[in-house]
């Protein structure tokens, strides 16, 4: 009986996870001739699907030939994900080829006069990034069947969630230990040439007295 009640517990834990997923949405405003980015921080093999559109100001005529922006999203080291120019709207889907910061930046082209433009922009990455609603429709035990793929799915994202910051943590000691081997060296020559400093005062003092035949 505690088995199951532990094992129930810990699937109340992971299925909170599922029902709460890290989906990045917004609203921003951006002026004509003006740049704004957005960065996100994605795992490697992770799958990142997105939707941006600009709102229409007024919503009882068409949206003006002037509001379109134009998108590009990077990765880390630079490498084009997703471009398009000159968009009221548009979809981005990828998948990440290194780990770190994924840069999605939007700007206007100039115009006269300047005016300011909203941008809806939702971006999802990981698991939040599958589409479970379509799915969801089917019958009970397809139900069910879904919440014990999206459980499986959620483990292996929290293995290699922590994989990864495992990687991270392992990397940061190699640094904390590279620098403390470098602050151990320079605090040895730091040493040798203070000694040698007051060496060298002590000599000098002691041949500055003997010349004055005050020792």
């Amino acid at each position: 009986m505690r088995i199951s009640t532990s094992i129930i517990t810990i699937m109340v834990v992971i299925l909170g996870l599922i029902s709460s997923p890290m989906v990045k949405g917004m609203r921003f405003d951006i002026k004509t001739g003006a740049t704004k980015c957005i960065t996100e921080d994605i795992q490697s093999y992770s799958l990142s699907v997105g939707k941006y559109s600009v709102i229409n100001p007024n919503e009882d005529y068409p949206l003006p030939d002037s509001h379109r922006i134009t998108i590009r999203i990077t990765s880390p080291l630079g490498a084009n994900c997703h471009y398009a120019d000159q968009k009221a709207f548009g979809e981005f889907a990828y998948t990440a080829n290194e780990d770190g910061d994924y840069m999605a930046c939007f700007w206007v082209a100039k115009q006269n006069p300047p005016t300011t433009l909203t941008v809806e922009f939702e971006w999802k990455s990981g698991l939040s990034a599958k589409d479970w609603s379509r799915v969801a429709k089917r019958g009970q035990i397809e139900m069910m069947e879904l919440d014990l793929k999206k459980l499986f799915d959620t483990v292996n994202l929290i293995h290699d969630e922590m994989y990864y910051l495992r990687r991270r943590e392992e990397s940061m000691q190699v640094l904390i230990r590279s620098t403390n081997s470098k602050m151990a060296t320079f605090s040895f020559f730091s040493l040798i040439v203070c000694l040698a400093v007051a060496s060298m005062q002590l000599w000098h003092l002691k041949t500055f007295f003997e010349k004055k035949k005050l020792i």
